[in-house]
């Protein structure tokens, strides 16, 4: 009986010293959806924050991608911002670690873009500047969703004011498409135009500074409308 009590004992000694050897596993670090106090439609919201590769965006445009009435997107946000996954800035919104981990959508099933407009910066504009300048700003039918920066570059996106369409520009070393995606109906021309008031924006901007003489029209080898930027 005693030797069968000293093994006990020998073999907890040795668990409990095994166990120092293995760091824990923080969970609410790692973000497992169980650690967190959200609802179904809190998930949905972050889904379509990671699948946009959204590093930061504003309520506005949230509100207009997803089609949710402004209170019921405000208490989603502020539950997310309780949570430590987003953070509330004088620009909108930015995600945190927590929503990177979360891994919230491996496989994902984004609705397909289509591709607008496609050119190349000029080599003797900083293209920082022009992100810079282009964030978070509103122009004819467009209205601002947020910016995502991933390993292709980064990427501007707006929404149409009926929140039919979504608007990206890419930018990439000095190569810029613009791409939509149809989040209702299938208004090609409606998104063209916004396409094109984008790019007559980035042109102005391009003038302001003196650093573009003049913008001169193309049509690509693909049949996709080219400009460029002298």
């Amino acid at each position: 009986m005693f030797r069968r009590k000293s093994e006990a004992t020998l073999i907890g000694v040795h668990y409990a010293v095994f166990r120092t050897m293995i760091p824990l596993l923080n969970v609410n670090w790692q973000g497992s959806p169980s650690s967190y106090s959200l609802s179904e439609r809190d998930y949905g919201v972050l889904s379509l924050i990671d699948e946009e590769d959204l590093t930061t965006f504003t309520f506005d445009g949230l509100k207009r991608r997803l089609g949710l009435h402004p209170e019921t997107l405000s208490r989603i946000l502020n539950r997310l911002e309780e949570e430590g996954i987003v953070e509330k800035t004088t620009e909108g919104y930015t995600v945190t670690q927590k929503l990177i981990r979360l891994k919230l959508n491996p496989h994902r099933q984004e609705t397909q873009s289509v591709s607008l407009l496609q050119t190349y910066l000029p080599s003797n504009i900083l293209t920082q500047q022009l992100i810079s300048t282009l964030n978070g700003k509103w122009f004819g039918i467009l209205r601002w969703l947020g910016i995502s920066e991933t390993s292709d570059g980064v990427t501007l996106k707006w929404v149409t004011e009926d929140g039919d369409i979504q608007i990206a520009a890419n930018i990439s070393g000095f190569a810029l498409n613009i791409d939509a995606k149809f989040l209702h109906g299938n208004n090609l021309d409606l998104a063209l135009k916004a396409a094109y008031q984008l790019m007559a924006h980035i042109g102005k901007l391009y003038s302001g500074t003196r650093l573009a003489r003049h913008v001169s029209y193309y049509s690509g080898p693909s049949g996709h409308p080219y400009f460029e930027l002298a």
